[in-house]
């Protein structure tokens, strides 16, 4: 561990919990919103959790969670888009709060808010898997397939997680609209794990033999 790396994780933690907070508080118009800081719980104390954990016995592995840099004109057009994606959710749940548009019983919230926090445990297990997890699409040095554990029923669980967290998140902030905005993650995450594959296929050795061993992408029995 290099203090770099420290300061590094430290800031880009500080500067995303800012922005999604402004984003939330100055959409709703207070800071009066019960859903936005329960979201923010779940979504920010385990990431610094999870960042502690990577930074005391895997540097490495955060190091490749905090490049986020992406070289692949594909996966550029899916990030901005998912960008979108969630500004457009975050602003419209705080004018959904504001103007009490629709509003949610709370055992949806808290329904919601369990589901959030199962699919983060998911994602844990699968960088506990894989080592090699970037936010990057492409293949390091001695990079190896990973087909044990949650990589033996589907050759993608990370993504698999993020499709259970990220339209979670539209109701544990109380907002159906913002549910509806965030299923458009589907189509994306299908689009980044095309283009993902035909990468893997072409520099990672024996990844094409993986795919006749583990047939599904995403949903086990359906793609």
């Amino acid at each position: 561990m290099t203090k770099g790396l420290f300061f590094k994780a430290i800031a880009k933690f500080l500067i995303g919990f800012v922005i999604v907070a402004a984003i939330l508080f100055l959409s709703a118009g207070t800071l009066r919103w019960p859903n936005a800081w329960l979201f923010l719980g779940l979504l920010f104390i385990p990431m610094f959790i999870a960042g502690i954990v990577m930074m005391l016995l895997d540097p490495s592995l955060l190091e490749k969670r905090l490049n986020a840099k992406e070289t692949e004109g594909e996966q550029r057009t899916v990030i901005a888009l998912s960008a979108l994606m969630f500004l457009a959710a975050f602003v419209l749940a705080g004018l959904n709060f504001r103007f009490k548009w629709i509003e949610l019983p709370n055992w949806i919230v808290f329904l919601a808010a369990a589901v959030f926090l199962l699919a983060y445990l998911m994602y844990a297990e699968v960088l506990r898997e894989n080592t090699y997890l970037a936010r990057t699409i492409g293949v390091s040095e001695g990079q190896k397939v990973i087909s044990t554990g949650l990589y033996g029923v589907v050759r993608h669980p990370m993504y698999l997680a993020t499709l259970f967290l990220f339209p979670a998140m539209g109701l544990v902030l109380g907002s159906p609209i913002s549910f509806l905005i965030l299923l458009l993650y589907i189509p994306l995450i299908v689009k980044r794990i095309k283009n993902e594959e035909k990468v893997l296929e072409a520099e990672l050795e024996g990844y094409r033999e993986y795919e006749t061993r583990v047939k599904y992408r995403l949903l086990p029995f359906i793609w």
